[in-house]
């Protein structure tokens, strides 16, 4: 077995940053994909390493870490030395981890909202009832969100609130970039506050929700600007966005975008 095994989706947001700091840092890793539909997350073997049953768990030397922000924290404090992705002023730390702590409880619990009802409600829409209810008690952290949404979706209320809460996200990472001049977060150097609000931004790019920032040029620059990293390529392996797995969310991306043209 390798010293760094990642059991994660390709398509989820917290595996995505999990994976972003690994290649980051240069570090090779076996990689499991989890088929979340198929319900690997909840099998014993893996909740034996995560009894949370969601995705990522890292297993490092055989001890599992589990949580993404707490995986992206652990690989810098053993692996800090290798392309930083932390400042060293423990004001300026931790600065950063609140900017983490806003993001984990503001923006990218929202973006699940839209995310499940354009992408993932047909996999649940198929299923009996009884079939739904069991899912829902199957996932600890993800009971009552899955409840809320139901086998019809969420209602318009939740998106607009979860589009609120995502509009919120947007101003407050512009205000964060024009406080620090970027092309950063907290300036010149890229630190895991960027990368923990990575995927929330390429998720909602993803799924034609760019134009929330349309206001905000320096969002768009920092997306350019991290899209370019070797690390961002070799995360976003084709299979990882949703429009690479379904073909209407590109359809409707496609068609949003001749409009705007």
């Amino acid at each position: 077995m390798s010293e760094y095994v990642l059991y994660n989706a390709p398509q989820s947001t917290c595996s995505q940053r999990v994976r972003y700091v690994l290649h980051a840092k240069g570090k090779a890793f076996e990689e499991h994909k989890l088929d979340l539909f198929r319900g690997d997350q909840l099998k014993p073997e893996y909740l034996a390493i995560n009894p949370n049953g969601v995705v990522p768990a890292l297993v490092h030397s055989g001890s599992p870490v589990i949580d993404s922000a707490v995986i992206m924290e652990y690989l810098e404090d053993i692996l800090g030395h290798v392309a930083p992705l932390r400042p060293l002023e423990p004001l300026a730390i931790a600065r950063m981890r609140a900017m983490m702590r806003y993001i984990d409880e503001v923006p990218t619990p929202a973006v699940r909202v839209p995310s499940y009802n354009l992408a993932f409600l047909p996999h649940y829409q198929a299923m009996t009832e009884e079939e739904f209810l069991a899912v829902c008690e199957s996932k600890p952290l993800r009971r009552e969100f899955l409840m809320k949404m139901g086998r019809s979706g969420f209602p318009q209320s939740e998106m607009n609130e979860a589009l609120d809460r995502l509009q919120r996200g947007i101003d407050r990472m512009a205000c964060w970039l024009r406080e620090s001049g970027g092309p950063w977060l907290m300036g010149e150097d890229l630190t895991l506050a960027d990368v923990a609000i990575m995927p929330v931004i390429v998720r909602m790019d993803d799924i034609n929700l760019g134009r929330m920032w349309a206001g905000a040029p320096e969002i768009a620059s920092w997306l350019d600007r991290i899209r370019a990293t070797d690390a961002f390529v070799k995360t976003y392996y084709h299979g990882a966005l949703l429009t690479e797995k379904y073909p209407h969310l590109q359809a409707l991306k496609t068609t949003a975008a001749q409009a705007v043209a």
